[in-house]
C-alpha cells in the first residue's frame, strides 16, 4: 500500500448468513487508490463487486455484515463506525451512484426539492441558495435548461437525465471518493459515452477518486486507469488497464474478453459462451392453423407503417379544449413512414436509441400493436386484424422481451407458462403437453425437470432461455428479439447469443434483432436498419453500415461505442 493512498482495502470480507449457511460475497479483497485515480472493478453477477462498493460505504444490511478487514479513507477506518457516524460521511465525504436513478430519486418530489434535502443533510442553507446551488449542480453536469429542469419530476426526464441528477447529487458536496455501480448499463451508446466523457473530466478537474463498478469491460477501458477483476469474491487480476486488458494473466479474465462479441468473427460461436448442450427441437408434428399463405409473395413486409399514440380524452375534456379552457391532448408519432422488408431466414439488426421507435416498430411487426397506418404482412397474409379492435392473426409470429421476469407470469409454473399458448391454439393435445414441453427446455439446454419450478427460482439467463422457448413453442416463422441480451453478463449474452444462432440454424428461422448494442447486432446480423427520431435513416448489410456508414446519425451512433484497447500481440 502507498503512503499517498486516498483509500486502502485491506482483506476485506463481507458475509451473509442465511439458513442454508454463510455466503462469502467478498472473500479478502484488498486494493488501494490514490486522489484523482479511477479504479474500473469488473466481475459478473455475483461476483462481489457491488457488495464490495456496499462494504465500503457501509451500506451491507442483515443478514449481511462486513465480517473482516480493513477499510481506510485518508487513514480513518470506516469499518465499526456507528450509523450517526457513516451517514456523516455519506454524500458529504463518499458518494455513491446507483444502477437505476428512478429507484433511488424520490417520484414526487422535484429534481430541486432532492437536492436542497441533499444539501441539508450536511448543513444549514436557504431555499434560495439551494435552488442556486441545485442549478450550478445541474449545468455542471450538462443539463440542458437547468433553470426549468430543476422544477421537474423525475419520470419527466430520460435515463439519461436522471442519471445526471443522481451523478449532480453525488458532486454536491465535492466527495473525495465516488462510487458509480453499473451507472451506464441500461443507457444508449451516445448518453453513455457523454456521460463517461462528463465523469472522466470532473474527476480530473475535482481531484475525486472513483470506483467504476460494471461488467462491460469496454466500458471500464474508456474510464478508468487501473482495473481489478473479481469472481467468486475474490480478486483474481489486478493492474494497470492496458496490462490487463490486452495481455490478461487469469483464465477467467481471459474467457470474459472471449465472450466479448467484437473480439470474435461476425456469426460464429462466441469462445466463453459455449454452445448448451442441448437437445435438438422437437420435429413439429402438428399442422398450423392457419395458411401458410403466398409463397410467392415478399416474406415479411412493413408497408408505409406509422404508429401514432393518442392521449384519450373523456366528453368533459373534449369541451374544455374546444372552450380553450385545456390544451389539446398530446399526440407522439412513434413510427413515421417505415417500409422493410426482411427475406425469410435473414436477421435483421434494428438499432437507435431510446425513443426512436425501433420497439415500437417491432411491436407492430410482432402484431402486438395496429399500426395507425400501412400494413404489416407475412407471406403475403396481414398480421393483424383491420376495424375499431384489431387483433393478431396469426401465430407465425412471436416476440422475445428484453426482461423474461416481467413477461412471465411469477405465479405460473415455467412449464405451463410455456405450453399455454400451444395448447391454446390447437399445436399439441393434452396427452402430448408434458412431453412437448420437456422436448423444448431440452432444445435451448434447460434439464426438462425443472418444468415445474417457477420464473423467481431461475437466474436472469435460464429465465431468458426459459422466454425463448416460450415463444419457439408457438412454432412461429419469425421471431422478434426486443433487446433479449440488454443488462445479462458477457458470459451469459454469449450463451443467449449462440443459442439463438444455433436454433436459427436448425429452425430456419428468421430475426428481427432490436438493440442499442450495436457490437450485438453486428455479430447476429447480416442486415441492419438504423432508426432515428420514427425514422429508417440508414439500412443496409451490416459490414457496408459498420465500416462506411452514409448517414451522420449512424456515424456518431458508431463512434459512441466504447471500445476495448487492442490485444497484444
Amino acid at each position: 500500500m502507498t503512503d499517498a493512498a486516498l483509500l486502502e482495502v485491506t482483506d476485506l470480507s463481507t458475509h451473509f448468513f442465511t439458513r442454508a449457511g454463510v455466503v462469502k460475497a467478498v472473500d479478502g479483497v484488498s486494493f488501494s487508490l490514490r486522489r484523482g485515480e479511477v479504479m474500473g472493478l469488473v466481475g459478473e453477477s455475483g461476483s462481489g463487486k457491488s457488495v464490495t462498493g456496499f462494504s465500503i460505504i457501509g451500506l451491507i444490511d442483515p443478514p449481511g455484515r462486513v465480517a473482516g478487514g480493513s477499510v481506510k479513507l485518508e487513514g480513518r477506518e470506516l469499518t465499526g463506525l456507528l450509523q450517526d457516524e457513516l451517514r456523516a460521511l455519506r454524500g458529504k465525504t463518499v458518494s455513491m451512484v446507483f444502477q437505476d436513478p428512478l429507484m433511488t430519486l424520490n417520484p414526487v418530489l422535484t429534481i430541486g426539492e432532492q437536492i436542497r434535502l441533499a444539501l441539508e443533510a450536511h448543513r444549514k442553507i436557504t431555499a434560495t441558495e439551494a435552488r442556486r446551488r441545485a442549478i450550478e449542480g445541474l449545468a455542471q453536469v450538462r443539463i440542458p435548461d437547468p433553470e426549468a429542469t430543476v422544477d421537474f419530476y423525475p419520470h419527466q426526464l430520460s435515463g439519461g437525465m436522471r442519471q445526471r441528477v443522481a451523478i449532480a447529487i453525488a458532486l454536491l458536496h465535492g466527495p473525495k471518493l465516488i462510487i458509480c455501480d453499473e451507472p451506464t448499463t441500461a443507457l444508449d451508446v451516445s448518453i453513455q459515452a457523454e456521460i463517461l466523457a462528463e465523469m472522466k473530466e470532473l474527476v480530473a478537474e475535482l481531484g475525486t477518486a472513483l470506483i467504476w463498478i460494471s461488467h462491460d469491460l469496454a466500458t471500464v477501458a474508456s474510464i478508468a486507469q487501473h482495473v481489478a477483476v473479481m469472481r467468486l469474491g475474490k480478486i483474481v487480476e489486478e493492474g494497470p488497464m492496458l496490462d490487463v486488458l490486452t495481455r490478461p494473466q487469469h483464465p477467467y479474465t481471459r474467457a470474459l474478453l472471449d465472450a466479448l462479441p467484437s473480439r470474435t468473427e461476425p456469426g460464429t460461436y462466441l469462445l466463453r459462451g459455449e454452445v448448451p448442450d442441448a437437445a435438438p427441437p422437437p420435429r413439429l408434428t402438428a399442422a398450423k392453423a392457419e395458411p401458410a399463405g403466398d409463397e410467392a409473395a415478399p416474406y415479411f413486409v412493413l408497408d408505409d407503417v406509422s404508429k401514432r399514440f393518442e392521449t384519450r380524452t373523456g366528453s368533459l375534456r373534449a369541451l374544455a379544449e374546444k372552450l380553450g379552457l385545456a390544451k389539446p391532448a398530446v399526440s407522439v408519432l412513434a413510427v413515421d413512414s417505415v417500409s422493410l422488408t426482411v427475406p425469410r431466414g435473414e436477421a435483421l439488426g434494428l438499432v437507435g436509441e431510446s425513443g426512436s421507435g425501433k420497439s415500437t416498430l417491432g411491436r407492430m411487426a410482432a402484431g402486438i400493436y395496429a399500426p395507425s397506418a400501412g400494413t404489416v404482412r407475412l407471406s403475403g397474409q396481414p398480421v393483424m386484424s383491420t376495424g375499431e379492435t384489431p387483433r393478431k392473426l396469426t401465430t407465425r409470429v412471436q416476440t422475445i422481451f428484453q426482461d423474461p421476469f416481467a413477461s412471465l407470469d411469477p405465479r405460473m409454473r415455467i412449464g405451463d407458462s410455456i405450453s399455454e399458448g400451444p395448447r391454446a391454439h390447437g399445436l399439441v393435445d393434452r396427452a402430448q403437453t408434458d412431453a412437448y414441453v420437456r422436448d423444448w427446455l431440452g432444445a435451448v439446454g434447460l434439464d426438462p425437470a425443472v418444468a415445474g419450478r417457477y420464473p423467481h427460482q431461475f437466474s436472469g439467463g435460464q429465465r431468458q432461455r426459459v422466454a425463448i422457448a416460450r415463444a419457439l413453442a408457438m412454432q412461429p416463422d419469425l421471431v422478434i428479439c426486443d433487446e433479449p441480451v440488454a443488462s445479462l453478463d458477457v458470459s451469459i449474452q454469449a450463451q443467449i447469443l449462440n443459442l439463438l444462432m444455433r436454433l436459427r440454424s436448425e429452425l430456419g428461422l428468421t430475426l428481427i434483432f432490436i438493440s442499442h448494442d450495436l457490437s450485438v447486432v453486428r455479430h447476429l446480423c447480416e442486415r441492419v436498419a438504423v432508426m432515428y427520431r420514427g425514422r429508417i435513416v440508414e439500412e443496409g448489410p451490416a459490414a457496408e453500415v459498420y465500416d462506411r456508414p452514409r448517414h451522420d446519425y449512424t456515424k456518431r451512433l458508431l463512434a459512441a461505442v466504447p471500445v476495448l484497447p487492442a490485444a497484444a500481440s
